[in-house]
């Protein structure tokens, strides 16, 4: 059993990162040119850690499986990224900003990590205002804030509905400069398929080159891994196709423990599944619900008539319809947390409010806002978004509302990390998505940048300088040595065994009912005959997979199938840990909900008693049931309460 060491500072919240960094080891410049480090994701998190790192004059090697660092899916967000500047003089503070991510988090992220995310943010902005990051502005030249879920003041950055490539391609060229300066050395179309221990430390990682096939091995002093998140276990998500959950998963079962699994995030503003040969999800900025108010008709026989298509939104007066949102939580209204508004909508939909075609759908509608502040100004904030609403749907959002649904977005869960976002294996740190830390059961909009890029510009680079102060007098290891040619061994054997299979089954086939079974047992509303029943499952198409996927072409070349296969095979085995998680849980808190556990309202009614931890599971060996360890959680510096948003 692992001993989850959070290595959290002594002293007064405020202080906690100051002091730390006043008595962390550093490794001098001359040192850092002997060193090695490996990141591996180029997103948000990935590349302004990796640009910074080469900054301070380590030597690091980038790698991603896409084929330009500006591909990573961090520059698919949209609506903003949050920071404690107070510039509309609304009140807002790094306390406050603190408080409303641990609150939003339902009580189950560590304070000081969250502290410490509060506390930086204010920098990134700077930062990237100093790249040269397009951010909206005032009138006079300020920088413009909006409003987002979870909070009562606007603290949200944007660049109108591309905040995420705005900041990636700031990411995108620190990180060029450090590449054409020759201290980071990128390896695109190149993914991570194993992780090499020597000696109980992370010393490289196994790589499989996906225009050759060609299998490498790669030292470094430490490794980073700033890979996203497992939306995808879902199949159908707002995550890109690609993203998958392989170099987490390789590294939990190499021993890095893997913290909350079961919480994930449902975000309410997707639009709705319209086919059944759909292969992605589209999402809809959150930012549209500062102006878009969401309802359903309170009328049933209307509900019957727009679905047979006799009645069209606009047809239905402001009498007859339900602003569920502003009814229920009058004080946030339509900006309540992700969490919140996805089960509201599903409650309306499961009642028969529901609209469109499936009744899975409910209307973001714009024309109170149109009508207020005119077309101009509401094109001048959405334009891009509205344009991509139209392009999917064929139907003007100025005109008609939009259409949404809860969808899978986000995942709360990842990689345990320390305060050094060091995972159980020493050397072994993750970033961004990919760890745990930061945003406990639930995550709030616009906050993903944040980590991302505190992780990656602000705290990385200090804490992993105090485990690389001691690893100067450790030399470059010879990748011939034992360790990374059994790992690379052991590699290939995964890979053959997948193509000797030669079944009759495509990978997306399986892929598409473990997504069917986790949304339906494991998804917005969990219980535990459900989960249960989807564990049992889970372990029939495992034992399916393995004995009858069809695996064409060969692992020489080019194989998307090959690929594919290899990331379907780990995203079974997490959606059977993040089902069992679930199970373990018996308690609601923000994403996780599990229906035997709510307030008479139906609102998630935690246990902090006996839940009040960091689930981190620890693997052991192949079907044996990992080992549960526990972090408790203990809040000093804020008061425990049951969310209430009304």
């Amino acid at each position: 059993m692992s001993k989850l060491e959070s290595k959290i500072p002594k002293g007064d919240l405020a202080k906690k990162w100051t002091n730390y960094k006043a008595e962390q080891k550093l490794v001098n410049p001359a040192n850092k040119r002997k060193l090695d480090i490996i990141v591996v994701g180029t997103g948000l998190a990935g590349a302004s850690a990796a640009a910074s790192l080469g900054e301070l004059g380590f030597n690091v090697k980038s790698f991603c499986y896409q084929d330009s660092p500006r591909r990573a899916h961090s520059i698919a967000a949209q609506g903003g990224i949050n920071a404690a500047k107070n510039y509309p003089n609304d009140g807002d503070s790094v306390y406050r900003l603190f408080y409303d991510t641990i609150k939003g988090g339902d009580y189950r992220a560590r304070e000081a990590n969250v502290y410490r995310l509060a506390e930086v943010s204010s920098n990134i902005i700077d930062q990237c205002v100093a790249q040269g990051v397009p951010f909206a502005r005032e009138y006079g030249g300020l920088l413009s804030n909006r409003s987002f879920g979870g909070a009562q003041v606007s603290r949200t950055f944007y660049a109108r509905g591309q905040t995420g490539q705005q900041l990636l391609l700031g990411a995108y060229g620190a990180l060029n400069r450090q590449i054409a300066a020759g201290s980071v050395n990128m390896y695109p179309r190149t993914e991570m398929i194993d992780l090499v221990l020597v000696e109980g430390k992370a010393r490289g990682i196994v790589t499989r080159n996906l225009i050759t096939g060609e299998i490498d091995t790669h030292f470094g002093h430490a490794v980073v891994l700033a890979t996203g998140g497992y939306g995808n276990v879902f199949f159908l998500s707002t995550n890109a196709m690609g993203s998958n959950a392989s170099a987490a998963w390789r590294a939990y079962k190499r021993g890095a423990n893997f913290g909350n699994p079961c919480f994930v995030q449902i975000h309410p503003t997707c639009i709705p599944v319209h086919g059944e040969y759909q292969s992605k999800l589209t999402l809809m900025s959150e930012s549209l619900r500062n102006d878009g108010r969401i309802w359903v008709p309170k009328l049933k026989e209307d509900v019957e008539k727009i679905r047979k298509g006799e009645l069209k939104p606009g047809d239905i007066s402001e009498e007859n319809r339900d602003y569920y949102l502003e009814r229920r939580y009058p004080a946030f209204g339509n900006l309540v947390p992700r969490d919140v508004a996805s089960r509201a909508a599903k409650e309306r939909c499961d009642a028969g409010y529901g609209v469109g075609s499936t009744g899975l759908a409910v209307y973001l509608d714009f024309k109170s806002a149109i009508e207020r502040l005119g077309e101009d100004k509401i094109r001048e904030r959405y334009g891009n978004l509205f344009q991509m609403y139209e392009k999917i749907t064929d139907e003007d959002p100025y005109k008609t509302p939009m259409m949404i649904y809860p969808a899978i977005h986000y995942t709360m869960g990842g990689l345990w990390v320390d305060y050094e976002l060091q995972t159980t294996i020493p050397g072994l740190f993750a970033i961004g998505e990919a760890n745990f830390s930061d945003h406990g059961a639930n995550r709030l909009g616009a906050s993903a940048l944040m980590q991302g890029l505190a992780d990656g510009y602000f705290v990385l680079p200090y804490t992993i300088q105090n485990y690389l102060a001691d690893e100067i007098h450790t030399p470059r290891m010879d990748i011939n040595q034992k360790e990374f040619v059994q790992t690379k061994q052991e590699a290939n054997e995964k890979l053959e065994k997948l193509l000797s299979i030669k079944g009759k089954q495509s990978v997306d086939s399986f892929h598409k009912r473990l997504g069917k079974i986790m949304w339906d047992y494991v998804g917005m509303s969990r219980n535990k005959e459900g989960l249960l029943f989807a564990l049992e499952e889970i372990k029939k198409i495992k034992q399916e997979f393995w004995s009858d996927v069809r695996i064409p072409g060969d692992p020489g070349s080019v194989n998307v199938e090959l690929e594919k296969a290899n990331r379907v095979a780990d995203f079974i085995e997490l959606g059977e840990l993040m089902a069992l998680d679930a199970l373990e849980r018996e308690e609601s808190c923000g994403g996780h909900f599990r229906e035997e556990f709510q307030t008479p309202e139906g609102e998630a009614l935690r246990n902090d008693q006996d839940f009040k931890f960091v689930s981190a599971w620890e693997f052991k060996e192949e079907d044996v049931h990992p080992i549960l360890n526990k972090e408790s959680l203990d809040y000093e510096f804020i008061e425990i309460k049951q969310r209430n948003y009304k």
